[in-house]
């Protein structure tokens, strides 16, 4: 835990100091001091653009690494991630709804609020029903495979507009769906950030009932855990969080299954007590890092950050699949 958080201050102060405008270090810690006698040019940077994006990864990374945890624990399948039940799918539909459709008439701080409602109601229409199902059908792994099947359905639906979506709209789609973490600054941020704790702290009150259910549901009922109760706070924090994370910063993959699998490789414990904050501490490394990369240090390029999400966590992914490795053993 100490390393990890060493680990993250040192990758938040590279993160912030790169760029295609070089800060010396010292005018960092003034700007962040408060002090006025800086650059005005540095100032609006550093405030307006690279410490928001930095809150951003730091959010999203912890978001999304728990939700895995909690998605892997609960279907004790080493390959289940935020998305397996199709909350950010719904989330994407909601996005894609008004950019393919009513993008061409909207724009600016319309627009932006309009795909963030929509991708909420999307990703809240969809734990709706995964709710209404969880109430009616108790195994766990017919849960899965309807949230497979939902994802994919969502999936295929989202082709078909952007078969038939003109090409500015399509344009926009297509860059929406590749991620970001510089387009949420000022009340954008303090609203995710505001969804996203509460998301964060609801997940803790599920590590009793999760730790139980490593062993089985049977076993976690002789334990006095109520199981129904329990996969019910699993949905509801997960799409918080997956969900508000593709509202706000479009869909970013393989963290949620990847990074816990990092986590208890680095700290070799599968209680949930020791596990939950190390793979939200390593969640936030990890996507600090991949926004360091994504900058191209020494180039005024940005590359998108899902691109270099999915190339640290697919070789990650192949690991856990050829080793055949028993995560909850």
């Amino acid at each position: 835990m100490i390393l990890l958080v060493f680990v993250l201050l040192a990758l938040v102060i590279l993160d912030v100091s790169l760029g295609t405008v070089k800060i010396p270090f010292g005018e960092i810690i003034s700007i962040l001091g408060g002090k006025n006698d800086v650059s005005r040019q540095h100032q609006l940077i550093l405030l307006e653009f690279r410490v928001p994006r930095i809150i951003t990864a730091l959010l999203a990374g912890s978001a999304l690494a728990v939700s895995g945890l909690q998605m892997q624990t609960i279907f004790r399948n080493p390959l289940a991630g935020p998305y397996v039940l199709g909350i950010s799918s719904g989330a994407s539909l909601g996005a894609a709804l008004v950019l393919l459709g009513s993008g061409a008439i909207a724009s600016g701080i319309l627009l932006n609020w309009g795909i963030v409602a929509a991708a909420w109601i999307g990703a809240a229409s969809v734990m709706l029903i995964l709710l209404l199902i969880t109430m009616r059908v108790r195994n766990i792994m017919t849960i899965l495979i309807l949230g497979i099947m939902f994802s994919s359905g969502l999936s295929a639906i989202i082709s078909i507009m952007q078969y038939f979506g003109n090409a500015a709209a399509l344009k926009s789609f297509v860059i929406w769906s590749l991620g970001s973490l510089g387009d949420v600054s000022g009340t954008s941020l303090a609203i995710l950030s505001l969804t996203i704790i509460p998301g964060l702290i609801l997940s803790l009150f599920t590590v009793k009932g999760l730790n139980a259910l490593v062993l089985g549901e049977e076993y976690a009922a002789t334990l006095g855990v109520n199981v129904m109760r329990t996969r019910i706070l699993v949905f509801i924090s997960t799409s918080i969080l997956a969900g508000s994370i593709t509202a706000f910063c479009g869909p970013i993959g393989f963290i949620g299954i990847a990074v816990p699998h990092i986590a208890r490789l680095l700290t070799g414990r599968s209680d949930l007590r020791y596990l939950l904050p190390a793979t939200m501490l390593m969640g936030m490394c990890i996507l600090v890092f991949s926004d360091i990369i994504s900058q191209v240090p020494g180039s005024e390029r940005i590359l998108p950050i899902n691109a270099i999400t999915s190339l640290i966590g697919i070789p990650v992914v192949i690991w856990v699949v050829l080793s055949r490795r028993k995560s909850f053993s």
